[in-house]
């Protein structure tokens, strides 16, 4: 079992801690693999809004976690107390995944964690955070960054798409998806998009999109093009660009092909169909094309994800482990494009 540590302290947000205990405090329905076992970690009997917790050990156990969360806190002004830097800065040392949720990133940032990394936090505070620390490329427009072994996310709803993505890395997007639907709310956000989009959002059933994207994603086994999207639409390809910026703070063309490739690995996660067959499935076309884009968005070839996920060999992958040797936390993350070492296995 990964023993996932909440790092607590004073003036925290509730909101984020929250979040990350609904996510991983229990497994979804119907869902059968190793869980999280959540510890909070704390100096001391600590208080977040008025709400006051008191933590299960103390911040030195972090560096005995596989994963450390990291939430913010409301006062950025306050540079974030030393011990807890500390005990970040160690747990990573000692090679726990550490992700930093809203203002977290102050700590990580304090810790040298994000030196000569992108990140980001709340888009609030995205400027203050590059100013406290220039060593670190501060992006304001997006919801979480994965670098590998450290990660930050923006705020709020953000740290629930980080989450979700954490369990995404450690069990596959089928399960991220039960967990999604435990907690009704999108099963999957890109990290790359936009934190927020200045167009008022238009009410549910008048919004231009609201036929078209259930109609696309019943159809991702057909070669769909943004044209297709904006006859069905009935409106002009540049419009239509307009209405998914404005909703989705994508491209129709990016979104379209986030969706294949959530479907491919889905397929390969849960069937034993061969590369070519989900290239097929998914509108791809080829298995040459699925295994470009699909390394370019997760990181590893589809054969190589199927075998991180999947027990049972499948017809154009090489034999997988034996079902009692589970690839730990993170394997497919260790290919990732932030190139960090890999945190470590289950305990």
């Amino acid at each position: 079992m990964t023993v996932l540590a909440l790092a607590l302290t004073d003036g925290m947000l509730h909101f984020e801690l929250a979040a990350a205990y609904e996510v991983f405090g229990a497994a979804p329905a119907g869902v059968d693999v190793p869980w999280y076992d959540v510890v909070l970690c704390g100096p001391g009997a600590v208080r977040a809004g008025r709400f006051g917790l008191e933590p299960d050990a103390g911040l030195d156990r972090l560096r005995e976690a596989d994963t450390v969360i990291v939430p913010g806190w409301a006062d950025v002004d306050r540079p974030p107390p030393a011990e807890l830097v500390d005990a970040v800065r160690a747990a990573h040392q000692a090679g726990a995944r550490v992700a930093s949720l809203c203002t977290g990133a102050f700590v990580l940032a304090a810790a040298g964690l994000l030196d000569g990394l992108r990140a980001t936090t709340h888009w609030a505070h995205t400027d203050v955070l590059a100013a406290r620390h220039p060593r670190v490329t501060v992006d304001p427009d997006v919801l979480y960054v994965d670098n590998g072994t450290v990660l930050t996310s923006a705020g709020k709803a953000a740290a629930l798409d980080l989450c979700l993505h954490l369990v995404r890395l450690d069990h596959g997007s089928s399960v991220a998806n039960a967990a999604a639907r435990r907690l009704v709310v999108p099963p999957h956000r890109a990290g790359g998009q936009a934190q927020f989009v200045t167009t008022p959002v238009p009410a549910r059933e008048s919004h231009p999109l609201t036929a078209l994207l259930p109609w696309v994603l019943a159809r991702l086994d057909q070669p769909l093009s943004v044209e297709d999207l904006a006859r069905r639409a009935q409106m002009s390809s540049r419009t239509l660009g307009r209405h998914f910026r404005a909703a989705t703070g994508t491209t129709p063309l990016q979104w379209l092909l986030t969706q294949r490739i959530r479907r491919a690995q889905e397929l390969l996660e849960t069937t034993g169909q061969s590369v070519e067959a989900v290239a097929t499935a998914t509108g791809m076309g080829t298995a040459t094309t699925l295994r470009r884009h699909f390394h370019r968005t997760v990181g590893v070839p589809p054969d190589t994800y199927r075998r991180t996920f999947r027990a049972a060999p499948a017809p154009d992958s090489a034999p997988a482990p034996a079902p009692d040797a589970a690839p730990a936390p993170g394997a497919a993350r260790r290919a990732s494009p932030g190139g960090a070492p890999a945190p470590r296995a289950h305990r």
